[in-house]
Formats: structure tokens, C-alpha cells, sequence
């Protein structure tokens, strides 16, 4: 819920609300929480298993064999646009992660503090997708490098990551 109200105070404070004698009612809180979970489920549809915790990431990511992809899911625009779907389209490949992790940016705040951590040497960025070989940050593709661009371009920087570290 922590994360629900943060995102209200962020619309809020970037003038999403007209009148400013409106609020957001139960209604508008539901709608959200919906909102909120279609994103997640777009993940979720296509083999990807969400780390909600920061006690999930810990005592997943340091002991993933092989290579590990995590998805930092966003609410904003260029995720739903262009990060998931061209996520999804990366999937039609020869050669895939061989473990798929996704933490939810705003929403479950502490799983995705823990899973930066294994990004060194890139700043907090949403929607962001990490892989990981053995543990070891190989290949980052950061929200600057979404944003403005297709999900068929997004999609092909993803296969060209699995390409290049993925077993075949």
C-alpha cells in the first residue's frame, strides 16, 4: 500500500490532478491497484517470476547460476510501451536468460533497493533491465536507452545481450 500512496503523491506533484479540490476516492484507489497489477501480470503471462521482497532478491540473485535477467518494472510510459513489450518480443529467441526475475520500481521499494545493488556502476533507473551471469552485472539497458525508441528496438538490444551471454 506504501507504494500506492508514493505513486498518488507523484501524480499529485506533477499536476496530474486539474481541480484541486478532487481526491482520489476508494473507486480511484481500486482502479489503481488494477492498474498497478495488469502491469505487473504483463511480466508475470510471459514466465516471469516477481521478487516482492528484498528478502527474495538477497537470497536469489547472489546464488543464480547461468545467466539471470531482472526487469525493473515502472508505471510510466515508456514501460508500458515500450519496455514490456519489446521485453516480450526478446523471448522469441533462440537463446534466452535462463532464469527471468522481475522488482517493481515505486511499488515494492526495498526488493528493487536490493536488486540495484547488482548493478554497479549504473545509476537508479525505471524501467531497466539487468543480466546477470553468474551473479556479475554483464549487460544493462537503462530507461535513457527506451525511451523515444520502438519495442521491436528494445527487443533487439534484449537479443543482442542473450546473444552475446546467453548459452546456446
Amino acid at each position: 500500500m506504501d507504494g500506492i500512496i508514493d505513486e498518488v503523491r507523484w501524480l499529485f506533484g506533477r499536476g496530474f490532478f486539474i481541480n484541486t479540490k478532487t481526491f482520489f476516492t476508494m473507486f480511484d484507489l481500486l482502479q489503481y491497484t488494477q492498474a498497478i497489477q495488469q502491469m505487473r501480470d504483463e511480466l508475470i503471462h510471459v514466465g516471469v517470476k516477481e521478487l516482492r521482497t528484498a528478502d527474495e532478491v538477497s537470497a536469489i540473485l547472489p546464488e543464480s547460476k547461468g545467466t539471470t535477467l531482472v526487469f525493473v518494472n515502472s508505471v510510466c510510459g515508456c514501460a508500458a510501451g515500450k519496455a514490456r513489450p519489446g521485453f516480450a518480443m526478446s523471448l522469441q529467441n533462440n537463446v534466452v536468460p535462463d532464469h527471468l526475475y522481475t522488482v517493481f520500481a515505486g511499488q515494492d521499494k526495498a526488493a528493487t533497493e536490493e536488486a540495484r545493488k547488482f548493478f554497479t556502476g549504473y545509476p537508479p533507473s525505471s524501467p531497466s533491465v539487468a543480466l546477470l551471469k553468474d551473479g556479475e552485472l554483464v549487460g544493462m539497458i537503462e530507461r535513457r536507452q527506451i525511451e523515444g525508441r520502438s519495442a521491436s528496438d528494445v527487443a533487439q538490444d534484449l537479443k543482442s545481450l542473450y546473444n552475446k551471454f546467453c548459452a546456446q
